[in-house]
C-alpha cells in the first residue's frame, strides 16, 4: 500500500489529541508581567498530556524562558526544584516529551538558523495546566514546544528582536 506523505502527516498529527480545556482566570494585580500572554479571564485554552512522536529529527517551536528566580517561568525547576541562570543553556520541554521526568538532565541539541545547540532538560512546560500561580498566570504550552533560556537562542544566532517564536528541529 502506497502513503502520500501528506497522508503520513495526518497519522502522525493524530497520535497526539487534545486532552480537554481550562477556562481562563484573571491574574491577580502585579502578577501579569508585562510582555506575557497572560491567561484571560473566561477564555478556554485547550490541554494536552502528549507530544507529537520524537524522532531523529522532532519538529517543534523554541520559545523563550526565563529560568531565573523571579523570572517568568514561575517556580523553581521541576527537575532540580531549583533555578537556573539564563547563561547556561537549559530548556524545558511540553508534557509529552518531558515524560514525568525522564529526560531531567539529559541534554538535547536543537538546530536551527543554520547552527546546532546542546541543552540541558531542566523543566516541564505544562501542557495539561496553567492560569494559576504556579504556572505564572500563563496558558499552558501548547504540545510542541521547547522552552529555552537565553544561552541557547545566543548559541543559536538569533537575534535578540526575533527571540520568543522559532521553528526548530531537536533530537536526543
Amino acid at each position: 500500500m502506497f502513503m502520500a506523505c501528506s497522508d503520513i502527516l495526518m497519522v502522525e498529527a493524530q497520535k497526539c489529541k487534545p486532552s480537554g480545556k481550562i477556562k481562563g482566570k484573571k491574574p491577580p494585580k502585579d502578577q501579569c508581567r508585562p510582555g506575557d500572554e497572560c491567561c484571560v479571564e473566561g477564555k478556554f485554552y485547550t490541554t494536552y498530556k502528549c507530544s507529537p512522536p520524537v524522532t531523529g529529527h522532532t519538529k517543534a517551536i523554541l520559545t523563550i524562558n526565563d529560568f531565573d528566580k523571579g523570572g517568568d517561568g514561575g517556580g523553581p525547576s521541576e527537575c532540580s526544584g531549583k533555578y537556573y541562570h539564563n547563561s547556561i543553556p537549559v530548556v524545558a520541554l511540553s508534557t509529552g516529551w518531558y515524560s514525568k521526568g525522564s529526560r531531567c538532565f539529559e541534554n538535547i541539541t536543537i538546530h536551527a538558523n543554520g547552527r546546532s545547540v546542546k541543552a540541558m532538560v531542566v523543566d516541564e512546560c505544562d501542557s495539561g495546566r496553567g492560569c494559576d500561580a504556579p504556572h505564572a498566570y500563563l496558558p499552558p504550552c501548547q504540545n510542541n514546544i521547547v522552552d529555552a533560556s537565553a544561552a541557547v537562542w545566543k548559541a543559536l544566532h538569533v537575534p535578540k528582536k526575533d527571540w520568543g517564536w522559532l521553528e526548530i528541529v531537536w533530537s536526543d
